[in-house]
């Protein structure tokens, strides 16, 4: 998966938490935030305004929580565990499960993103 249908799935899956997401959509949506976030914040810079940042958090926000539910499906877990990020050192556990590869073929969350589309390594490319 590329960056641009990275960013199009992300926000075309915005509300749906079922499924998988592939590392690469993951990491390049988190790579589009950080770019969104530098892009507003001179925004606001040089109107002098903090309307764009928060818009561009509103805007990215949903797409955000989903996409990182539909990853932690990817490598079998619940998207409930999510809420351990709350808890600050065992949030590393959570960027292990958000880095390593996903399960080959199915799993309890559905098929593999790739599958039927040919060499099914999650690369980013």
């Amino acid at each position: 998966m590329n960056f641009t249908t990275a960013i199009k799935t992300c926000f075309g899956k915005y509300v749906d938490w079922n499924g998988r997401a592939l590392r690469s959509e993951y990491w390049y949506f988190y790579l589009f935030i950080i770019l969104g976030i530098i892009v507003a914040s001179i925004l606001d810079g040089l109107t002098g305004l903090f309307v764009f940042t928060i818009l561009f958090y509103l805007a990215i926000l949903l797409p955000m929580l989903f996409v990182t539910i539909r990853r932690l499906h990817d490598v079998g877990k619940s998207g409930w565990w999510l809420l351990i990020s709350l808890v600050p050192i065992v949030s590393l556990i959570l960027l292990y499960w958000l880095i390593i590869e996903g399960d080959k073929g199915d799993n309890a969350f559905g098929p593999h993103p790739l599958d039927g589309v040919g060499d099914v390594s999650d690369t980013f490319s």
